[in-house]
Formats: structure tokens, sequence, C-alpha cells
């Protein structure tokens, strides 16, 4: 009859698992063997049988610990890891700088000649002019007749006649330049394959920029994942407010869609969806209206058991290509070598017609950001990191910064305040996405004009936040879009200056740190005014001897905000208070608005 053996299983190295051997041997074997000096032919075998359990534990452990963020060292693995956390990792980042582009232009009874104004397309290729050239790359286009606030041409007098008169103007703007460049590969495709999927063996590839077939008469769009069918599409905006909103942005659903993925090894994979049927959807795909009725032979089919694999051959994944011949076009660059020193990025690459061969490039900054890809402790956090902000708008926070993250050329959000609204009317006229929860948050919103002064949010810019933040919230929330107040302000003081200075130069420096304080782009809504905080910084100036008096005042009606405000029963403690309801306070002309004067005792 078989004996129990009393079996341990806590032993990790080389000496436990030695230490076990012999004491078994002892307990289990006392007659058949006994000599466990070092040089014993026994103990060879027990040694070899404790190295044999020890290289096991070793790649056990290892092993295990390569299935956790934390610890796991393998790139391989790392990067799924972080694939699983919904971090995309970073082969290369590509250094970005802001580009002054002009040209010259003739004048027409005193004014620029519109018609001579240049359109450079997108993907506009320059490079540097130091050693190495880098390549840089302006990906939108260039219209010198559109001006606003977000997009200002800036137009000088280049030559003037004997008279006085402009002869010709020089046009400027500023736009967004991207290291890079753009490489095309092509990929053709025959038979159908679920979950197709590409790979780009290159170096620095900084991602995938169009993928097209059909001579690019047919497009795929990338989603973050397949299960994403509806993508971001800007359209012009035909409204008056298209100064401001250049764009309207929409939901399209995509069936043609692909999603991409880096390796350890620095290659781009390409995947796309699994929907290889020409038949209707509804074929394949179970319906609730059918599932659980009865054959004709009265079997029922309530507990039928539907392949799951069904629904991987729909086109809820988007559609694999077949028969055709994909056109992959990719950007690749960046690095640490892309950031280019000031005014060095001057020469043109692309192909331009210029009638007056004036058209320049100009970078007065340094093109800066470039950098490699991440290192394995970067890897580890930026993953621990996506995982808690998820993508989705859940705190008040998330829906701020969210808010405050819809690109530009949809119309620029200058402030945002996110606050639970108990008191929600269900029959507001604001623009809202659900305006019946009474539990809702309300969404508080400011834009700047073409004077870079606060406004309300035109009509296509709230439809076009209603839009972007649909993507993000959670199905279950409430959202209202509603305008903050704007009060205007002025700023009055009395200050001494010390002898041996010179009065007017202290008033300015005061006035110019007073305008700096009440910048609006460092002010959000809510946000009080502190006065104390006001006297230590006049103090702080050189000269000032005393600062006698900082006096806030209301400016309200005409040129100003229609809101009037009693700023001096908001005041408590030295602070000024906003209201009840969420309002910022605006200096709207600061040359005018702040007003000092010199006092003595």
């Amino acid at each position: 009859m078989a004996q129990d053996r009393d079996i341990k299983y806590v032993n990790r190295d080389f000496g436990d698992f030695r230490g076990q051997l012999i004491e078994y041997a002892k307990n289990y074997f006392p007659d058949a063997y006994n000599d466990f000096s070092p040089t014993s032919p026994g103990m060879m075998f027990i040694e070899m049988a404790a190295y044999v359990g020890d290289v096991l534990s070793f790649y056990q452990d290892t092993q295990l610990q390569e299935t956790y963020l934390q610890h796991a060292k393998n790139p391989a693995n790392l990067y799924n890891l972080a694939y699983m956390m919904g971090y995309r990792p970073k082969i290369t980042t590509p250094a970005t700088v802001d580009i002054e582009v002009s040209h010259v232009v003739g004048a027409t009874g005193g004014n620029p000649n519109w018609g001579q104004a240049l359109s450079i397309p997108s993907n506009t290729r320059i490079k540097t002019t130091t050693s190495g050239q880098v390549n840089f790359f302006i990906n939108k286009p260039i219209d010198f007749t559109f001006s606003s606030s977000y997009d200002q041409t800036q137009v000088g007098v280049e030559t003037l006649s004997n008279a006085g008169q402009p002869i010709t103007f020089r046009l400027t703007k500023t736009a967004s330049a991207v290291s890079g460049e753009v490489k095309t590969v092509t990929e053709t495709i025959t038979s159908v394959e679920k979950f197709k999927t590409i790979t780009i063996d290159d170096t620095n590839i900084i991602g995938v920029l169009s993928i097209t077939q059909d001579n690019g008469a047919t497009i795929w769009y990338e989603v973050p994942f397949l299960g994403q069918d509806t993508i971001f599409v800007d359209n012009t905006n035909t409204n008056p407010d298209a100064q401001i909103v250049p764009y309207s942005l929409t939901l399209q659903r995509v069936p043609r869609r692909f999603v991409t993925r880096f390796t350890s090894t620095g290659q781009l994979q390409i995947q796309f969806g699994a929907g290889i049927t020409g038949q209707d959807d509804s074929i394949i795909t179970p319906d609730p209206t059918n599932v659980g009725l009865g054959t004709s032979q009265g079997v029922n089919r309530i507990s039928y058991a539907y392949d799951p694999s069904n629904f991987l051959s729909t086109k809820s994944y988007g559609l694999a290509p077949s028969n055709t011949t994909l056109t992959i076009t990719y950007l690749v660059g960046g690095g640490v070598e892309s950031n280019a020193p000031a005014n060095s990025i001057t020469s043109l690459v692309s192909t331009i017609t210029d009638p007056t061969n004036s058209l320049t490039f100009n970078n007065p900054l340094a093109a800066i950001g470039g950098r490699d890809g991440d290192t394995v402790d970067e890897l580890r956090e930026n993953s621990l990191r996506a995982f808690n902000e998820q993508g989705r708008a859940v705190t008040l926070q998330d829906y701020t910064v969210r808010a405050l993250s819809m690109d530009s050329k949809y119309g620029s959000i200058a402030k945002v305040y996110v606050t639970q609204d108990q008191l929600t009317n269900p029959n507001s006229s604001t623009d809202s996405i659900i305006d019946s929860n009474p539990l809702s948050l309300s969404i508080f919103t400011l834009a700047y004009d073409n004077n870079k002064n606060l406004t309300p949010a035109t009509a296509t810019l709230k439809n076009n936040l209603k839009t972007y933040l649909s993507e993000y919230m959670i199905l279950t929330d409430a959202l209202n879009i509603k305008d903050a107040f704007v009060i205007n302000i002025g700023v009055n003081f009395d200050i001494i200056v010390k002898p041996n200075y010179i009065g007017k130069d202290v008033l300015l420096t005061c006035t110019n740190l007073l305008k700096d304080y009440f910048n609006i782009t460092k002010w959000n809504i809510n946000q009080p005014i502190n006065l104390s905080s006001i006297y230590t910084l006049l103090d702080q100036v050189k000269g000032v001897q005393t600062v006698q008096k900082v006096e806030i005042v209301n400016n309200a009606g005409g040129i100003y905000s229609q809101y009037e405000y009693g700023i001096q029963g908001a005041t408590r403690s030295n602070i000024v208070y906003p209201s009840y309801d969420p309002c910022i306070f605006e200096i709207k002309f600061p040359d005018t608005d702040i007003k000092g004067r010199i006092t003595t005792i």
C-alpha cells in the first residue's frame, strides 16, 4: 500500500530545495541511503535535483512577474500591458514650432489686393538650413484671405510711393509645423481576411496620416479601437459666426476603419475589421424579435446556443479590405535631433506657385518637444495614468479639461466652469445635451472675440461642444451648456513714490504689472479678486514707498458688459467674491481701465 508523503511546496531557492530533499531522504529512506557527505554520489543527484528545482522556480517567478506592469522587464510584455491599460506607447515624439509665413501682394484703393493672396495647401514641406536639414511640414492649409481671432492675417505696408501711398503689402500668418517626413507604401490585398494586419517595417514611425484605395476615392479612417464606429468630421461653417468658428463638428459612422499599434521593435501594425460578408447583418446576427420563436416542428429556440463568432463576422468591427490596393501614407522623424534652433526653418521643399516670388518661412522661436521613445519607467507610469483617465468624462475636472481640449478650428472655448445644478429648469432655452434632468451638471462657457475679449459662445460653437462631449460622456450623465456672466471691472490705485525715483516710470511699472496680473488668460470663472495680493504686488515694485489705495470698480453698459455688480457689497476681508451665478471678472480695456495716481502722505 502506498505511503502518504509529507510534501512541502514552499521551497523557492537552491538551498531550500537541497535541504528539503535531504530531509525527505532521511525520513522515508533511512535504510536505503544515509551518506549525505558533500562528496557522496547520492548528494550529487540531490543537488542536481535541487538545481533543476531552483531553475524552474526562477522561470516561474519570472513569468509571473512579466504579467504585472510594475515588474515586467520584457519590452514586448510591457507594450502589451500598456495597450491593455489604454496607453499608446511612443516610439518617437516630433518637435513642434510656430512658423511665420508671409508674402507680398499689391495694393488697390489703398488696401491689399486680396485677389493676389495665396492659399497654401496642407502638408506643405519645409526644412532647416542647419546641418542635418530636419524636415518639417505644415499639416493645415493656410488661407491668407481668411482672418479671425484664432487665425489672424497680419497686414503691413511693404513699400510706399513717393506720394506716401502704399504700393505693396506684406501678409503674414502664423502656422504650426511638425517635424517629420511623409512616406508612402502600397499594399495589395487579394483574398479577404478577418482582422487583416499589415506591418510597416521602418524606423522612427510617428503615425499613419491616411489610408486610401481606388486612387484616393475611398478613405479608411483610424479609430482608437475597432469597436468604435464613429469619428469626428469637420464641415465648413456657413453660419454668420464663421469668422469665430471656422468649422462645424459632426459625428460620422465609418464602416471602413482601422487601428494602429506599435511593437517593441519599433514596427507599426495596422489592423482592419472582420466584416467579410456581403449580405445584410441581420441574416447572421441574432434578431431580438425572433430569437425566442419556436420552429414549425414545435422546437423552442430560447435555449439555442448562438455562435459568438457570428458577431465577429458582421460589420460591427469594421470591414476587412479585399481585392484592392491600399495606399498608406505615414510620418517618420521626430526625436531629439528634430529640435531645431530659432530662425533656421526657412527653406521651402514643396512646390508652390508664387507670382511675386516673395513667399518666406521663418521660426522666430526654437522648435521644441522632439524626444526619443518612452523609457521603461515612463512606459509604466504613463500606462498607469492612462488607466485612471479612461478617456471618459467622469469628474467635474474631467469635463473642464475635455471641453478645453476641443480643437480650436471648431471654435475655442476660452473659459469653462462645471458645477452640479439642482435647480435646472426643464424648459430652459439654453443648448443642452439632456435638458430635463433636475440633477444634471451645468457647464458654463465663454469664448473670445476678435479682440480677445470674453463673449458668450455662439450657437455653432455650443453645438460643436455638445457633439464633442457626447463621445466622452457616460450614458446616464446629463449636461446643460450655459453662458457664464462677464463682469467688466477697472482698477484705481494710489501710490507714494520714494525720493530719487522718477514717478512716471514707477507708475508705468505698476500699471504693467497689473495688466499682467489681470491678463484674462490667467483668470477663471468664479475666481475671486484678492486685494491683499495686489497690495503686495505693488509694494514689491522698486520706487514704491506705500500703496495707499487699491479700488475695484464696475464698468457696465455701452461698450462694456450689460451686467452691473455691487463690488463693495461683494467685498469681504479684502477679497472681492464672485456672484452666486457663475461669472468672471474681466478688464476689457487694460490701457484705460487701469488708472494709477501718485499721491503724497
